[in-house]
């Protein structure tokens, strides 16, 4: 089980009360990092080795003092030595390793003193071994939590793309195809990144497992992933005594993403060790629209163009969901800290619970990016809210905060329709992990552990042709707050005979005549939808929608 962040700050009081007069660098900094380690209840020898041998760029050899690739590496010197100096010499060092060993994390230290670089946010904490407890939160990526900056087009999101496509062609070769395939594919994923990200407890129990459970050969490991996922979907109290222990460890997920068998698959060596390669990559980085960019990378070109599928970047998300009700929300927020009246508690309130329960609607969801940015932004304002209403608790209140009692935003207020059933899975999976990823962020703001495993609430995705579905039986549109997304974009010359058959009946153009374009269907559909509720609707579509032919025939039904 994960200490909480009480029982960690306890242990990094204790650490700082036996470390204080310790001084000589050389007969002291491995079991100094072993309990340091310790704090977190993590086993140092797990995730990281001493002395790591380096080639600098000078052709001068050194040793790293203790590494962890991809996340943490630490120059450690005795007390009182220039720390100035021990920076630059572990950015030597950064600067030899290969680019995937590279780690975010630089910690410099002289037993009483701490330099915390992270290189993703270009931020540095300075502070002394007694003021460690109240520091210690800085150190959650020992656990997998951390902040995380998300870019488009960012190289580790298209490492990670090409490693699962990697898997998933060597998978269809040799004949694991279909339904199984993508549900493999989607569970593996989640598995990947629950390892690194705190899910999983300790941290790389999935990637030991593979490593120390299953033949070189990859003979037994299809019949391992198996079982696994029959214990990710049952509840600890209903486990058979006689479990593996190895097994044992992992915890209850649910949410319907281990639910129900799958065919067994056969690796062999090179399959297995392209899943292990995969383990090995650094998942904390992922956004979790890296999912539509590994869909796109396991499509053929010509399904991608008759579908109109198409990644949208997330700043293009930004442009719709931003002014279709982002700004409005952060505004009205900004009006409300700025009152001084004493109603100012109670409408802070007021307005997170309606967070809470506004709802939103894709009606062309693909791998979800639209759904999973709205919900990190939604998520991201409700931070902001409790760290307002924290200040009154402060004040007025005594006794533990319950964090697990503060977030009212989840995932089960996000619907959308897809036709594509791999992509479905896919925006289900993602908003879970968007949801862990926003837990992370919480318990970093309050200093306590805020997770949501076992999975209770789930997004409302359905695997449906969304110009043949009734929206009203998804979601009841005056339920519904906003309808938004990027449908496919597919020109009438292109459009197949069903497609421009739809088009025209949902235009009520008859059989004959009429240009739109196959994303024209959608806005009709989303103006027809929102006459019995009161959702606005914003979309990315073509410019051929406001110019040329099409505007006479769309725009009098709009």
């Amino acid at each position: 089980m994960r200490l909480s962040w009480n029982e960690i700050r306890a242990r990094a009081a204790t650490f700082a009360a036996e470390w204080q007069d310790a001084a000589y660098e050389k007969g002291e900094t491995q079991s100094f990092y072993n309990d340091f380690f310790h704090i977190f209840g993590v086993k140092r020898s797990s995730v990281a080795r001493y002395e790591e041998h380096v080639k600098k760029l000078d052709n001068r050899s050194g040793f790293i003092d203790l590494f962890w690739p991809g996340v943490l590496l630490v120059e450690h010197k005795s007390a009182g030595r220039d720390l100035t100096k021990a920076c630059g010499q572990a950015g030597a060092y950064f600067d030899a390793l290969p680019e995937q060993e590279r780690p975010r994390y630089i910690l410099v230290s002289d037993f009483q003193t701490f330099a915390l670089h992270d290189l993703d946010e270009r931020e540095r904490t300075f502070f002394a071994l007694a003021d460690l407890p109240r520091n210690v939160e800085k150190f959650g990526f020992i656990l997998g939590i951390q902040k995380r900056t998300f870019k488009d087009q960012d190289p580790v999101n298209i490492q990670a793309s090409e490693l699962m496509g990697h898997l998933h062609d060597a998978l269809e070769q040799s004949g694991y195809t279909g339904h199984d395939l993508e549900r493999l594919l989607v569970r593996t994923v989640f598995c990947l990144f629950a390892d690194d990200t705190g899910i999983f407890e300790p941290r790389d129990i999935f990637l030991d497992f593979l490593e120390t459970r299953t033949h070189e050969d990859g003979s037994d490991l299809g019949l391992w992933l198996s079982r696994l996922f029959q214990v990710l979907d049952t509840p600890e109290d209903r486990r058979q005594k006689a479990l593996d222990e190895d097994l044992a460890r992992f915890p209850y997920v649910n949410g319907d993403l281990f639910r129900g068998p799958l065919r067994i698959p056969d690796f062999d060596a090179p399959m297995r060790q392209a899943l292990l390669d995969a383990c090995r990559f650094d998942w904390t980085a992922i956004s979790p629209a890296i999912f539509g960019a590994l869909f796109q990378s396991v499509m053929e070109p010509v399904q991608r163009r008759s579908q109109g599928a198409h990644y949208t970047t997330e700043q293009n998300i930004l442009k719709v969901i931003e002014p279709l009700f982002l700004d409005d929300l952060r505004a009205e927020f900004a009006r409300l800290k700025a009152r001084k009246d004493t109603h100012r508690r109670l409408e802070l309130h007021r307005f997170q619970q309606r967070l809470g329960r506004l709802r939103f609607l894709d009606p062309a969801c693909g791998c979800g990016n639209f759904l999973i940015i709205a919900y990190r932004e939604l998520r991201t304002l409700e931070i902001a809210v409790l760290k307002e209403l924290r200040a009154y608790r402060d004040d007025t209140e005594t006794g533990e905060l319950d964090v697990t009692a503060l977030s009212v935003v989840n995932v089960d207020q996000f619907y959308g329709i897809e036709i594509g059933e791999f992509p479905t899975h896919i925006a289900e999976t993602a908003l879970w992990m968007m949801d862990h990823i926003m837990n992370n962020r919480l318990s970093l703001e309050f200093g306590q552990t805020f997770v949501r495993i076992p999975l209770t609430q789930s997004p409302h995705i359905l695997h449906a042709d969304a110009l043949e579905t009734d929206w009203a039986a998804l979601l009841p549109p005056e339920d519904c707050s906003y309808v938004f997304g990027n449908p496919p974009f597919v020109g009438a010359k292109f459009q197949s005979q069903e497609q421009r058959a739809q088009v025209h009946r949902i235009a009520a153009l008859g059989k004959t005549g009429g240009t739109l374009d196959y994303v024209t269907a959608w806005l009709l559909k989303a103006g027809e939808y929102v006459q019995r509720g009161s959702a606005r609707i914003g979309f990315v579509a073509t410019n051929s929608t406001t110019q040329g032919e099409q505007v006479g025939q769309l725009w009098p039904l709009l």
